[in-house]
């Protein structure tokens, strides 16, 4: 029995032990206030509130905010399916890698600006996709010079169509502008469908463009 007859192994309320603290709690936490409040609003004090432990608990198991997001970075990177890098033909792969990519950060567009230039140092889940998008490339007969900068530039797509995904429905509305910019506001008047739909037709587009802009690199 502990002081006053209370249990000793009775805790304080809201006060997790910090056995019960891991990684992945950590990382989901942190997840939530980016989407939340935004890359400003993740501070290592919002996340022990947010874990409703002591900020000393939280540093027993993160050095930083740093290592935070790297973890962050390696959960959200590990839903990408680059699968089919180990055996569909390059321009395949590199779409159905493409597409998984935008659909996972559409859902998680606040760490776009952080994940987009975060190293990748100590992340085995994002290093791991990277080596066998790598390998895709290179048994596709890419200069090993050439890799990086052309999975930047899908990468600077897909984060870009990301974005697009949450625009509203109305961006392109010139309103009581529009008769002075005809062409452009029956342009976007003719493209029909919701946002989404739009969003949709234009990651193919681009896409479908880089993908044969990129192969044909491959006979330079």
């Amino acid at each position: 029995m502990g002081t006053l007859g209370v249990p000793a192994s009775r805790r304080r309320a809201g006060r997790p032990p910090r056995g019960l603290l891991s990684r992945n709690l950590i990382t989901d936490a942190a997840l939530g206030l980016i989407a939340t409040h935004g890359y400003e609003g993740l501070t290592m004090s919002a996340l022990a509130q947010r874990l409703r432990v002591a900020p000393s608990a939280l540093y027993n198991h993160a050095e930083s905010k740093q290592e935070v997001l790297r973890w962050v970075e390696d959960q959200v990177m590990a839903q990408v399916d680059f699968s089919a890098f180990a055996s569909a033909s390059w321009d395949e792969a590199v779409r159905a890698w493409a597409w998984s990519y935008r659909g996972v950060f559409a859902t998680h567009a606040p760490l776009i600006s952080v994940i987009a230039v975060l190293p990748v140092t100590g992340a085995p889940e994002t290093l791991a996709m990277y080596e066998a998008v790598t390998t895709g490339f290179l048994n596709a007969g890419w200069q090993e010079d050439r890799i990086i900068p052309a999975i930047v530039a899908l990468e600077s797509f897909i984060f870009g169509s990301a974005f697009d995904t949450a625009a509203p429905e109305d961006i392109f509305e010139s309103g009581s502008l529009g008769p002075n910019y005809p062409l452009f506001t029956a342009a976007v008047r003719r493209r029909g469908g919701s946002q989404a739909d739009s969003a949709d037709a234009a990651f193919t587009i681009g896409l479908e463009a880089l993908i044969t802009g990129l192969k044909a690199q491959l006979v330079d």
